[in-house]
């Protein structure tokens, strides 16, 4: 006989099996003994939650000849014939494959004619949100007003695809994402039943990695139980059938991260990747350690939230101390980010490193919690007694020397024509048309080593424009024409990089400048 998965093999019989949706296995129930059922019912939930089950197994009951306390007596030839697949009165319909107005004209048709055996047809359509809306409309008014031995059984995991008015005619069950502590004792008693060793923690795991779901729970224990056959299944070995790390792998690379260490986070990137561990199954479980510790940095009462060992919950405890919440949420903003870029990358060992990178070296980005997070790394060092800005002998010479250096001495007498056009320098410059007065607003006026007016402007494209040809009697010929006086200019470009008070004497600083408004 060829074997059967666990998902499979262990499908619930009766309601009482059914475990995470008391909510709705307890509704359904309480219609069945009242005589309440309703003709079209819509489940909705995330995959391997038990929409399908419960389906089936409401199609039993309702069809079971000696029910017992709402759920189906599992003898009478009803209850036989579609637990085999063989019933006329239970008709399954996958929608992903079966989407057009065609196959739903079909389901209409057949609607008319009544069960030969039991008492009701119930139709069973999975993944209703495939069906086209062609396919739909044609379903409306059968969905609305059938036959009153006719119940329809309509599941999606995308309840949000489904039209308005398909939704108006069905009773909504939403199906809730299964705990970790159901999904772990009910493989418990699976493997009690099936007669493996299996340790608790192993179990946890691997129901933590099903992410709510009972199928995907089953179909991993199922996995790992062949890898490891007739031997016990233990966590370590979970962890290698699943390429997951270690919990204690977590807590060194958080360390080696505050310790702002790439070295140190690249080697155990390399420890992990050499014991063949996926990369993407990594960033989510770190992700996961780093919002356990977000929650216990928030609270002290968070036991019966974080699905952790004592022992793991006194050292998350002790980690936690050792930052501040918000570069625990800077770490999470990084992985987050990464995680939805890892499906599709072809190098994920390089988008891992920049992470972790990212994570030591918070300078890299220009987010405020990076910015806080590099505003402590420099508090840290200064309370270690750590010189945060080492500056090397040839620098400090050179900063001597600047400061040592004289600035050029302010000259005893300076030429009563000069002093003129310094004053008045705003009326000269508001006389002239553009471009020219945007460059002569940028000059800087000082005293030249003859007594002459010096004008210096920035090297490059003010200077280019300035010292063209005619453009340095065009200025003069501004001041004549203002000052009534002609005033000779010396043009000279001002090196990038130094420093105009430090070269030149500002004669503005020296001389009063009149403000004046020129139209």
């Amino acid at each position: 006989m060829s074997y059967t998965a666990l998902y499979r093999k262990f499908r619930p019989d009766n309601f009482k099996d059914v475990k995470g949706q008391d909510h709705i296995v307890t509704t359904l129930k309480n219609q069945i003994m009242a005589d309440r059922i309703g003709h079209a019912y819509l489940f909705c939930g995330t995959r391997g939650t038990g929409k399908t089950s419960i389906a089936k197994l409401f199609a039993k009951t309702v069809n079971c000849e000696n029910p017992v306390d709402g759920s189906p007596c599992g003898e009478c030839a009803s209850c036989k014939s579609i637990a085999a697949g063989a019933s006329m009165n239970v008709i399954e319909i996958d929608a992903a494959s079966n989407n057009g107005v065609d196959n739903i004209r079909e389901i209409v048709d057949e609607v008319s004619y009544s069960p030969a055996e039991g008492k009701f047809k119930v139709y069973i359509i999975d993944e209703v949100h495939m069906l086209s809306i062609g396919a739909f409309n044609a379903l409306l008014k059968t969905l609305e007003e059938p036959p009153s031995y006719v119940i329809f059984i309509l599941a999606t995991t995308e309840v949000h695809k489904i039209p308005i008015t398909i939704l108006s005619r069905c009773q909504r069950y939403d199906f809730k994402r299964i705990s970790i502590e159901t999904i772990t004792e009910r493989m418990k008693e699976l493997m009690e039943a099936e007669g493996v060793q299996v340790e608790e923690k192993a179990l946890r795991y691997v129901a933590k990695t099903a992410d709510g779901s009972m199928r995907d729970a089953l179909s991993l224990l199922d996995q790992c139980i062949a890898f490891h056959f007739g031997k016990e299944l233990t966590y370590d070995k979970v962890l290698d059938v699943l390429g997951a790390v270690d919990t204690e792998v977590f807590s060194r690379l958080y360390r080696q991260v505050l310790d702002r260490n790439v070295l140190g986070c690249i080697g155990l990137l390399e420890e992990i990747i050499m014991q063949g561990r996926e990369l993407t199954q990594f960033v989510s479980d770190f992700s996961w350690y780093l919002r356990n510790l977000l929650l216990v940095k928030t609270s002290d009462n968070m036991e019966d939230v974080i699905d952790v060992s004592s022992e793991n919950l006194a050292r998350l405890k002790d980690e936690a101390k050792q930052t501040d919440m918000e570069n625990i949420i800077r770490y999470i903003r990084i992985f987050s980010e990464l995680a939805s870029k890892m499906k599709y990358a072809a190098q994920k060992r390089i988008l891992l490193e920049v992470a972790l990178i990212k994570l030591c070296k918070p300078e890299m980005e220009a987010t405020q919690d990076s910015l806080l997070d590099r505003i402590r790394a420099v508090e840290e060092k200064i309370e270690n007694g750590i010189v945060t800005t080492m500056v090397h002998q040839g620098e400090k010479a050179a900063i001597s020397q600047a400061h040592n250096q004289s600035k050029p001495e302010v000259p005893k007498a300076i030429p009563e024509d000069v002093k003129q056009v310094v004053q008045k320098w705003l009326g000269i410059v508001g006389n002239a048309e553009m471009p020219l007065k945007l460059y002569l607003k940028n000059a800087k006026l000082s005293l030249g080593g003859d007594n002459k007016l010096m004008m210096v402007v920035e090297d490059g494209v003010h200077y280019d424009y300035l010292r063209q040809d005619g453009c340095k009697e065009q200025i003069e010929t501004l001041i004549e024409d203002y000052m009534g006086k002609h005033v000779e200019i010396n043009l000279q470009p001002m090196e990038t990089g130094k420093v105009f008070e430090n070269s030149y004497i500002d004669l503005s600083k020296i001389i009063n400048i009149e403000i004046e408004e020129e139209d």
